[in-house]
């Protein structure tokens, strides 16, 4: 079985993530930029049965209704982001993996929130909102 490793920058979290990612992908979202203040987040999304974190325990924020992020509370990095409606699978986040190289992403979402000065990546698939929408920036 693959595993993949990762961790916050103080490393006072470790995570492992056993076998391939369902997907890879690059968000623009209004909360995803608020949550890291950086322009985007590239996430993995993985079956939640095949993800466990090693050792720390991060700190939980609410940062809506049905999501929760997680994060290292001593050096601020973000690791996870679940939604209460995908409760079988949790997001990680693809830079704080040990070789974030591994997974690159395939997609981008929500791209109608995509700040003005940044271009979209043309060889990935693009998505106005969430997947399940219809393709097209």
């Amino acid at each position: 079985m693959q595993f993949t490793e990762g961790g916050c920058l103080c490393a006072a979290i470790r995570y492992r993530i056993s076998g391939i990612p369902l997907s890879s992908i690059v968000c623009h979202c209004a909360t995803c930029r608020r949550a890291s203040a950086a322009p985007t987040v590239a996430w993995l999304t993985i079956d939640r049965a095949r993800f466990q974190f090693l050792s720390g325990s991060p700190r939980i924020y609410q940062s809506s209704r049905d999501v929760v992020r997680r994060f290292c509370e001593i050096c601020g990095t973000p690791l996870t982001y679940e939604n209460a409606g995908s409760p079988n699978t949790i997001d990680v986040t693809t830079a704080s993996l040990d070789v974030p190289d591994l997974h690159p992403p395939t997609m981008e979402v929500w791209l109608e929130h995509k700040l003005g000065w940044q271009t979209a990546n043309d060889s990935l698939g693009h998505y106005r909102r969430g997947t399940s929408d219809v393709q097209g920036s």
